[in-house]
């Protein structure tokens, strides 16, 4: 790793130059971080379960035609992908009610929505990433009118199959964020899923307990971090591989811990 060029370090990822033109590699921190990067900590060996999990779903999303930057796993904490210009939007997904959308509509928890909800979210960490709308996008050029629709439409589609992929391990897809970027394939400029699909940045709760199984625990303090993430890795069938490798991937991963 020290010997690649470093691109970019973000809250919970590092990317460096990949080996080829066109590609990147992806490395997971243990680093946690809460409310727009207030709240800081550390979840040992969360690089390695995000990592696998992450390769895990986003082979699954391949293989029903959902076109990501995704190319394969080069280690426990590394992962080789095409390199995207990413589209500065955040996009959530909402199935029930929790978080920020519950305290802003004064919704309970839980709460089940009428139907699956897509929000928009303008990637600005110094402004605490506002909420926009298509009108903001589209206006301010972030993304055309079709760009939108097909991430509009790919949203739903992941949403749809994740909610049925974790519904038949026991678990309830709350919502999830998703981050979109745009490839050149063949002469022709595509709208790719890019980022990562993890407990960090999807909200999982047990089906028959409400149990939160994501980085919610972290937010919420509700302690065992670790075992919700392993939880997850185990119920989708990777625990053995990456709990193994979290053991040894890192000699300075510390236990969690906060400063406010």
């Amino acid at each position: 790793m020290s010997r690649r060029r470093r691109i970019y370090e973000g809250k919970a990822k590092v990317l460096f130059e990949g080996p080829e033109p066109g590609t990147l590699v992806q490395y997971f921190k243990d680093d946690a971080t809460a409310f727009n990067n207030q709240k800081k900590g550390t979840i040992t060996g969360k690089g390695v379960l995000n990592n696998r999990i992450s390769e895990y779903l986003m082979i699954k999303l391949n293989e029903i035609g959902v076109p990501t930057h995704f190319m394969r796993r080069l280690n426990m904490r590394e992962q080789l992908i095409r390199q995207v210009e990413i589209i500065p939007i955040e996009v959530v997904v909402r199935n029930v009610a929790a978080g920020s959308l519950a305290k802003r509509l004064g919704i309970p928890d839980g709460t089940q929505l009428p139907r699956s909800i897509v929000e928009f979210y303008y990637k600005k960490d110094e402004l605490g990433d506002p909420m926009v709308s298509d009108e903001h996008i589209t206006a301010f050029g972030w993304a055309s009118p079709h760009e939108l629709e097909d991430i509009m439409a790919l949203a739903l589609r992941v949403n749809d199959y994740l909610s049925g992929l974790f519904l038949g391990i026991g678990l309830k897809l709350i919502d999830f964020k998703l981050e979109f970027g745009r490839l050149w394939d063949h002469d022709e400029l595509r709208i790719v899923l890019a980022d990562e699909i993890s407990p960090d940045n999807c909200r999982l709760w047990d089906v028959r307990t409400n149990e939160k199984m994501d980085k919610d625990r972290f937010r919420q303090d509700l302690g065992k971090v670790e075992e919700a993430y392993q939880e997850v890795a185990r119920r989708l069938g990777i625990l053995a591989e990456a709990a193994t490798a979290s053991d040894t991937a890192s000699s300075n991963v510390t236990s969690i811990s906060e400063k406010e």
